[in-house]
């Protein structure tokens, strides 16, 4: 395990998560390995990045929504930044987490070890079976998880379980090979294949996340972002990296 490998860095894109994001936080700077935490708040219009700061973390702020793909990217220029004038060594490994995770943050860990040990350079959570707060087995985003599914094993030969999770680690030069990311709903998939093509290793872990009001509002997210008809698109002329998720007018971000 190399020093700058085992300094992580997490990273969390948040807008409107007043509620939520000091547990994430918490929970963030609890794992194994994770030497800063920092949050870009992302054109909220309530306390997030106050709250996120008094928890303990360091805000990158827009002032106004940008999406989560340029939220991860000024955070990680911030931590950059902060490297460079406080004379930080090199966090050499990043962790990515959505911002509602709250508490459940912390069943993340097993995401990291792969990284920093060397073994991979990108790691993906894949949750278990999740449950809805009335008992039923969670649905309603069968659609995109499939297509992006086979997006990813057309472009790249390897199917994964969770393509479109937004729970992951990665090594510092495999985001750099990632990037620019892809804007909206495509940044996860664009990053996968980024990674994939460019003959890094990629592996799946199973992460414990289990919270009914979460599964809510995801399903919900994930339902106002279908669109009536869309497809995963690579012009000729492309390189892995320009893949995104292409839509009719009904799209809304």
């Amino acid at each position: 395990m190399s020093s700058t490998l085992a300094r992580v860095a997490c990273v969390i894109p948040a807008k409107d998560e007043q509620q939520r994001i000091a547990a994430t936080v918490t929970a963030a700077r609890s794992l194994p390995h994770v030497d800063v935490v920092l949050v870009c708040d992302d054109g909220s219009s309530d306390s997030t990045g106050e709250v996120a700061a008094a928890a303990g973390a360091v805000v990158v702020t827009h002032r106004r929504n940008r999406g989560k793909a340029a939220a991860v990217e000024s955070a990680v220029n911030g931590l950059g930044v902060l490297e460079q004038r406080d004379s930080r060594p090199e966090a050499g490994t990043l962790l990515l987490l959505d911002a509602d995770l709250g508490a459940s943050a912390a069943g993340c860990a097993p995401l990291i070890e792969p990284v920093v040990s060397g073994r991979v350079a990108l790691t993906i959570g894949v949750l278990p079976a999740q449950q809805t707060a009335d008992g039923q087995a969670a649905g309603g985003f069968g659609l995109v998880v499939g297509t992006a599914r086979r997006g990813i094993a057309e472009l790249t030969g390897w199917t994964p379980r969770a393509p479109i999770s937004g729970q992951r680690c990665l090594t510092r030069r495999a985001f750099e090979l990632a990037s620019p990311l892809a804007a909206g709903w495509g940044m996860e998939v664009g990053m996968t294949i980024d990674i994939l093509r460019a003959g890094l290793r990629v592996e799946e872990v199973e992460i414990e996340l289990r919270d009914a009001s979460r599964l809510q509002r995801y399903l919900l997210a994930r339902r106002s972002m279908l669109p009536s008809r869309w497809r995963l698109t690579a012009p000729a002329s492309s390189t892995s990296r320009r893949f995104w998720w292409m839509h009719a007018d009904c799209w809304r971000e």
